[in-house]
Formats: structure tokens, sequence, C-alpha cells
């Protein structure tokens, strides 16, 4: 497994394996694919990768496995406006194609984030996953997140949770 930055070329194939993750793990949850993938989102998603790959503050990385992207992570300052970017990071995404769950992908590309704390001197990392994401869930709780308290709305009237990875 190779991984590295993201760039623009890279766009298409994330937002395709981004869908991909997206049905896996919403679909686990009830939601209907028609709820999961329109071309609304389709666009959000595009956009989103597009301005997280060209940001100077946020980070995207890629893992490629026999030339295919197997996965993709976004980081970089909180989003809340509470939190203190010279202490924190945020996980923004982790996205790993269904088809690759249980390889280590996952893990390489959250080992990158926990590097990043490090090597930032920063003392918390946060992140946000569906209540009824409880793949996700536990993967972070094996890395040793925990839930801060926090959530916000998210689809089928189920939040999304914060959780916060304190780092030494």
């Amino acid at each position: 497994m190779e991984v590295r930055e993201a760039g623009l070329g890279d766009l298409s194939r994330i937002v395709e394996l981004h869908s991909r993750a997206r049905v896996a793990y919403y679909g686990a949850g009830g939601l209907p694919v028609g709820e999961i993938l329109t071309p609304k989102l389709a666009r959000e998603q595009r956009e989103g990768w597009s301005a997280a790959v060209a940001s100077a503050h946020k980070r995207v990385r890629v893992a490629m496995v026999d030339g295919a992207l197997a996965g993709v992570l976004a980081m970089g300052p909180p989003h809340s406006s509470d939190l203190d970017p010279r202490t924190t990071a945020q996980l923004y995404q982790i996205h790993v194609d269904p088809e690759l769950w249980g390889r280590g992908v996952g893990g390489a590309l959250h080992a990158l984030f926990v590097r990043h704390l490090a090597d930032e001197g920063l003392a918390l990392g946060v992140l946000e996953v569906w209540e009824r994401n409880t793949r996700a869930r536990a993967f972070y709780t094996r890395h040793g997140w925990r839930p801060d308290g926090t959530s916000r709305p998210g689809p089928a009237q189920t939040p999304y949770l914060g959780m916060h990875l304190p780092h030494p």
C-alpha cells in the first residue's frame, strides 16, 4: 500500500470511493440508496473534495493498493469555533473501499492522523460519526477515541456524535 497526498487528478476516484462507502455505511444504518446517492449530493461531494484537496489548511491523503484507490483521509483545523486550532485537529473523513474493509487501509490512514497530531504538537483530535455507523464507531473506539458528549442532527433523525482523541 502506498499513501500519498491527494491531487485534483484523484478527484473523480475519491468521489466514487466516497459514494460507495456512503452506500455501505448509510445503507447498513437503514437509509435507502435513493437518499444516499442524489445528483445534488454528488455535486456537493465533488465541490467539497475539490475544495479540501486545494485547501492550504486541510490535508487529504489517498491510499493506493495495486494502483487503485483504496482509501482517503481528510483532516485539518476543527470546524467548531469553540476549539482552538493551535491545540486541536479534526479528522474530517476516512473512507475505505468497502471491498477492502478489514485489510488495514483505515488503520494506516488513521495512523497518519495520529502522526499529524504529534508532528504539529496538537493535544486533541476530534471527529463526528453517524450514530448508526456502528462499524466506524467501533473502529474509532478501538483506536482510543471516546464520545465527547456533542452531537448534531444527521440523516434519518439520527445524530452525528462527537468523539475525541487526547494525544500526549
